[in-house]
């Protein structure tokens, strides 16, 4: 199995990165013969991945990399870098591999700490002799200080140091860092294709795969949730009902509350697998023991682990309110399609009797304004409005 088969729907970008690859894996071959440098212009030392959620980003930026350590003897023979099976493909894809770091967030952002933390494992030589490859997958959660500490590592790479960058969009990192980056552009996968991905990959039923695709609209991670988690469904549920709960201002005050609620469960549930864990460790690690007392000069430490779970709970609200928000969205978008007599394919066909009666009772002018109130409480969610008001305001709106 070559690194790519992960990569859904994206044979632009495939042929792009495998192209780079073969070039830097002939700039490693050179280099080890003594040999003057060859022509590399399809390799460069700092690459961004942009597109929409689902679009596969990360899973980009992870296969590139193993591409990068490849070490399959069929390179000599002709073979193109990637093979998937020898042991550079294989560790940095699992994440073991010395030279691959894989950098992702649960917070809300990355400090200035942690940057340079990356930046001086950056200008340390590979281990293996072949690239020294940092992902970042959460390159928008860059704060302005260490967006600017990560500008000079990207302006004065070392020698044999790669730079991989995922966003969502260009205007989501720093003007001064996109341009001197190579940029690629995914696009949201079809749907088809996630749906054969389900069954060939993870053993899923076709049915259920196309149901769950379909439901999504081409994100795979989503997709794979939704057909293998009954929670998720259920959570799912629940969100497309809400449309015709919004009658009247109490039945919108307590779908919001419920919503809102939802969101807070998903996050405990998560704290309660994690927090416990990591906080025994570092009780252990500090010789505090299982529940003993903690040695002076320790509060610190725990502190700043309370602090880190704090602000990884409230991410895990957030996203989890974004998740329905997006189901929110396809709803409304579905009754559109479903009012302007669209032929694009139905996304929540499990609920096309609630579809067909909003749509038979309002106007697509209506519908686009309740689409707009959703967006809306994506957007305050992203400036920190709290969640329960921006989630009641946009229910009131669904409502007029």
């Amino acid at each position: 199995m070559a690194v790519w088969d992960d990569l859904v729907g994206q044979a632009r970008v495939e042929e792009q990165l495998a192209a780079a690859a073969r070039d830097a894996d002939a700039l490693v071959t050179s280099h080890a013969a003594g040999e003057p440098d060859p022509d590399t212009s399809k390799m460069t030392h700092a690459w961004l991945f942009t597109g929409p959620p689902g679009s596969g980003r990360a899973t980009a930026a992870r296969a590139f990399a193993a591409a990068l350590q490849c070490v399959s003897p069929d390179r000599a023979l002709g073979g193109a870098p990637g093979c998937g099976f020898c042991d550079g493909c294989h560790t940095a894809l699992i994440g073991t591999h010395a030279d691959v770091e894989v950098v992702r967030t649960d917070l809300l952002s990355i400090g200035v700490k942690e940057t340079r933390e990356l930046v001086r494992r950056a200008q340390l030589s590979p281990a293996g002799g072949r690239w020294q490859v940092i992902v970042l997958e959460d390159a928008d959660r860059l704060t302005e200080g260490a967006g600017n500490v990560l500008l000079k590592a990207v302006e004065e790479p070392a020698p044999r140091t790669v730079w991989l960058l995922c966003a969502p969009s260009l205007e989501d990192v720093l003007p001064t860092i996109r341009s001197r980056c190579r940029h690629l552009t995914l696009r949201t996968p079809p749907v088809d294709a996630v749906a054969d991905v389900l069954v060939r990959r993870d053993g899923i039923e076709p049915q259920v795969a196309a149901a769950a695709a379909r439901a999504t609209q081409g994100h795979i991670d989503r997709a794979r949730r939704l057909a293998t988690d009954e929670r998720a469904r259920a959570r799912r549920s629940v969100v497309l009902k809400l449309p015709l709960r919004v009658g009247d201002i109490g039945g919108c005050l307590k779908a919001a509350q419920e919503l809102v609620d939802a969101a807070g469960e998903d996050s405990k549930q998560i704290a309660e697998e994690v927090d416990t864990k990591e906080t025994e460790e570092l009780r252990a690690a500090l010789g505090g023991g299982q529940g003993g007392r903690m040695p002076r000069g320790t509060a610190g430490a725990m502190k700043e682990l309370e602090e880190r779970q704090k602000r990884r709970k409230t991410r895990t609200q957030r996203d989890s309110l974004d998740l329905a928000l997006t189901d929110l969205t396809a709803f409304y978008r579905d009754v559109l399609a479903l009012q302007l007599g669209a032929r694009t394919p139905i996304a929540n066909e499990d609920v096309r009797d609630s579809l067909e009666r909003i749509a038979r009772d309002t106007a697509p002018e209506r519908t686009l304004r309740r689409i707009e109130a959703v967006l809306a409480c994506r957007d305050a969610l992203d400036r920190n409005v709290a969640p329960l008001l921006a989630v009641e305001a946009m229910t009131m709106a669904l409502r007029d």
